[in-house]
């Protein structure tokens, strides 16, 4: 399923302007890879990242109860408050700073809605490919200051049992954030790692390429990144897509 083809290192920027968009009303989404009604075969996932969903949901608004499963599905609240409840009983409030996370394993079905009336939320959903199949499902939350992840990468969900990211998955990805006041971070890579950084809010310098809001860039067996600026940053180091078993 990985949409690399070329073995040697990749470092290619997308623009916010290069990903489709979907205005529904309720919900305004930009989708980085092929979901729902967009596909692009070209386009699918970035190693085990399979959907990456930039949503902006009215006031009061949300989706409906509905199925998932063999998936690991974590969402990052930007601003407002995010409803969760599902078929295991769970049932939260995530604020801005905010991780849920459910791993669907052999199914579950959940609604998620937007728990103010007059103020918009803003979230970004991310979607891995699990790294073990017929897993039961279960649900968790966790609050993050910004003093958490201040000028520093702050991990947050990792399957790798050398990151110690208070949120456990079965896949060998993990996911940090940063925001930063004028400061510079750096990150590692093994060698023939994917990773897929995403500024959600501010501008940056990541490379020594100038990004802004809604741009994100693609890596591929780079060794390390190097992000400088004001901004909000969300960043997945992930291996290739697996074949679960």
């Amino acid at each position: 399923m990985s949409t690399t083809v070329d073995r040697s290192p990749v470092f290619t920027v997308v623009p916010a302007e290069y990903r489709a968009h979907v205005d529904g009303g309720w919900l305004d989404t930009y989708y980085s890879f092929s979901f729902a009604d967009y596909y692009d075969p070209a386009n699918l996932n970035w190693g085990a990242l399979r959907v990456f969903n930039d949503d902006t949901i009215a006031g009061g608004e949300g989706f409906p109860t509905h199925p998932h499963r063999d998936m690991e599905i974590v969402t990052y609240v930007l601003s407002g408050e995010l409803a969760h409840r599902d078929s295991m009983g769970n049932h939260g409030v995530v604020g801005p700073g905010g991780v849920q996370f459910m791993s669907a394993g052999t199914g579950v079905r959940h609604s998620e809605h937007n728990n103010r009336r007059h103020e918009p939320l803003h979230l970004v959903q991310m979607w891995v490919l699990p790294g073990r199949l017929g897993m039961p499902p279960s649900y968790g939350e966790m609050a993050f200051g910004v003093a958490d992840r201040r000028n520093r990468w702050l991990d947050v969900v990792s399957g790798d049992p050398a990151v110690a990211a208070p949120i456990r998955i079965t896949q060998n990805a993990t996911f940090r954030v940063t925001r930063l006041e004028n400061a510079t971070v750096e990150s590692r890579f093994a060698p023939q790692r994917h990773g897929f950084l995403f500024v959600a809010s501010g501008t940056a310098t990541v490379n020594e390429t100038a990004l802004k809001t809604g741009d994100a860039v693609k890596l591929y067996d780079v060794p390390s990144l190097w992000a400088s600026g004001d901004a909000e940053l969300v960043l997945w180091d992930l291996p290739e897509a697996p074949n679960p078993g």
